[in-house]
Formats: structure tokens, sequence, C-alpha cells
């Protein structure tokens, strides 16, 4: 099972976080903001098919996040849980962490913003498109 949505970069995209990324429906982040990669995204967890949202509430489930820009991709996999409930209204977080919240889409993620490939986080800074592919097996 899988979703695609688009989101934007940002000029003030640092990807300096070091247990979490974030894509958002903001249109604007500041410096501070050193988790969020994605802004402006065309989707939130509500917009997710709830066939694949059922399937990230299981244990068992094995998500993996495809970030793609112009010049390169990226591969985040981490894992679903009963007790995620995927109801923010506009932000989308992968963690590192088992901490769940509303904004949580997965948790022990084997990357977080400062993990992610250069060339992607260059890309996003210049304010490029970024196809964001979730596939849930």
């Amino acid at each position: 099972m899988e979703y695609i949505f688009y989101a934007k970069g940002h000029p003030n995209v640092t990807s300096a976080h070091k247990s979490t990324f974030e894509v958002t429906m903001d249109k604007e982040i500041g410096k501070a903001a050193d988790c969020i990669i994605g802004v402006s995204s065309d989707s939130k967890l509500e917009n997710i098919p709830l066939e694949i949202r059922e399937a990230i509430k299981n244990e068992n489930a094995i998500i993996k996040i495809e970030l793609e820009t112009e010049n390169a991709k990226d591969e985040i996999k981490g894992y679903g849980h009963p007790e995620l409930t995927l109801d923010h209204p506009t932000d989308m977080v992968c963690r590192k962490s088992e901490y769940k919240c509303s904004r949580t889409l997965m948790i022990k993620a084997d990357k977080a913003a400062i993990d992610l490939k250069k060339e992607l986080i260059d890309d996003l800074r210049e304010g490029k498109e970024l196809k964001v592919k979730i596939i849930v097996e």
C-alpha cells in the first residue's frame, strides 16, 4: 500500500534535528524549525487513505518514506503503533524515538532530519518540490 503527496522546500530548512523530521501544511517556517524539511504540503494525516492509516496502527507495520526532489532521493524506515491517532490538522512527524502524539506518522525511524542526504536538503533550501511516498508493508 502506498500514498503519494507533495510539499515544497523553504530557504529556512536547516535539517539539523537529531531525532525527527517533519512535513507541514504551514507555508512559512523560521530557522528554529530544524526538523521541518517540507512546507505547503498538499496533504495532512487525515488525507491518507483509511486502509493505510489502519495499517499504520499495527505494531508490526513497517513504514517506508521515500523523499524525492529534482536531484536526490532518500528512504527512511520506521514502524507503526496502535496508539498513533494520525489526526493532526497540519503536521506529519517521523520519529527515531517511540514518542507518540497526534502529529506522529511513524516511530523508531532509522533517520532524522540531520541524517538525510545533503543533496536532498540542498534542493529543499532552494524551495524545490518534494515528493513524499508513504509505503506500508
